[in-house]
């Protein structure tokens, strides 16, 4: 164990309360993450082919056909999307406001780390992940800066 921690935690109601909320927190903000990530994929491939199906979605992410199942599954319960077994997946006005939102978070994130001077593909694939958790606050100072910098 390195040195810097403790050999024992000490832990009190109040901390343990604190810590499982924390936990908590992380885990809605990756569904959350998550359900974002589903729609603007279902957003392109529908403009792309004029559908989205679960095989598409599931080779898009590199994650398993019944991954994408479960997914679509919660995403049809939280109101995101309309779908049948067998059939094309679709957004609702909730999942294409998601999905719309989404996109332009991506498309500032990566227009900002060109203009910083990464190329495309290393931007385009950290924008990924960043995109995520930019606040409504920084990302309107991403455009300003964006804006002046063309």
């Amino acid at each position: 164990m390195p040195a810097s921690l403790p050999s024992k935690a000490v832990t009190s109601p109040n901390d343990e309360q604190m810590q499982r909320r924390g936990f908590a927190r992380q885990r809605d903000r990756r569904n959350v993450m998550i359900a974002e990530d589903y729609c603007e994929l279902i957003a392109d491939l529908i403009v792309e082919t004029g559908e989205a199906r679960a095989v598409d979605i599931a080779r898009r992410l590199g994650v398993s056909h019944a991954t994408v199942v479960n997914a679509v599954a919660r995403l049809r319960r939280g109101g995101y999307v309309l779908s049948e077994p067998y059939r094309a997946i679709f957004l609702t006005a909730l999942g294409q406001k998601i999905a719309g939102e989404s996109k332009r978070r991506h498309i500032t994130v990566t227009r900002l780390l060109e203009a910083l001077g990464v190329d495309a593909e290393t931007a385009r694939a950290d924008a990924e992940g960043i995109e995520h958790h930019v606040s409504d606050a920084t990302l309107a100072a991403f455009e300003r800066f964006i804006a002046t910098h063309p």
